[in-house]
């Protein structure tokens, strides 16, 4: 019991460290696919890509044959994507957050193959991967 009292800022500088260090892992939401992953999914051709950045994002440049619904208005436009449930769904932003966010409620309206890309569209293009603008 001493050397726990002696050491108290040690344990905890070791303690907070670990939890930093845990956190990014704890944090990542759904179904997440490499980019290999992906591309293998595109070209059995049964996948959508739903792009959910905004529509300035999406004109910049995006992966071919992706729909844009913007994150904030999907839950409102969720109805365009009934036609695809029987498809797998990526889902696709910028740098992977917004895409993990959009799973949960393709998740409610019966989408069950929705995954998120990971990385994003950053990672797409820094893999010199096809973008259509």
């Amino acid at each position: 019991m001493k050397f726990f009292i002696d050491n108290i800022w040690l344990i905890a500088v070791f303690l907070v460290s670990g939890g930093m260090l845990l956190w990014p892992h704890l944090q990542t939401r759904g179904k997440k696919v490499s980019l290999l992953q992906a591309t293998q999914m595109i070209n059995q051709g049964k996948t959508v890509i739903l792009d959910v950045r905004e529509p300035a994002e999406f004109t910049a440049g995006h992966l071919r044959d992706a729909l844009n619904i913007p994150l904030k208005e999907l839950s409102n436009r969720i109805g365009e994507l009934d036609k695809h449930k029987s498809k797998n769904v990526i889902v696709v932003c910028q740098a992977g957050v917004q895409s993990s966010r959009a799973l949960g409620p393709l998740a409610q309206a019966g989408f069950n193959d929705a995954v998120s890309l990971a990385g994003g569209q950053a990672a797409w293009q820094e893999q010199g991967l096809p973008v259509v603008k």
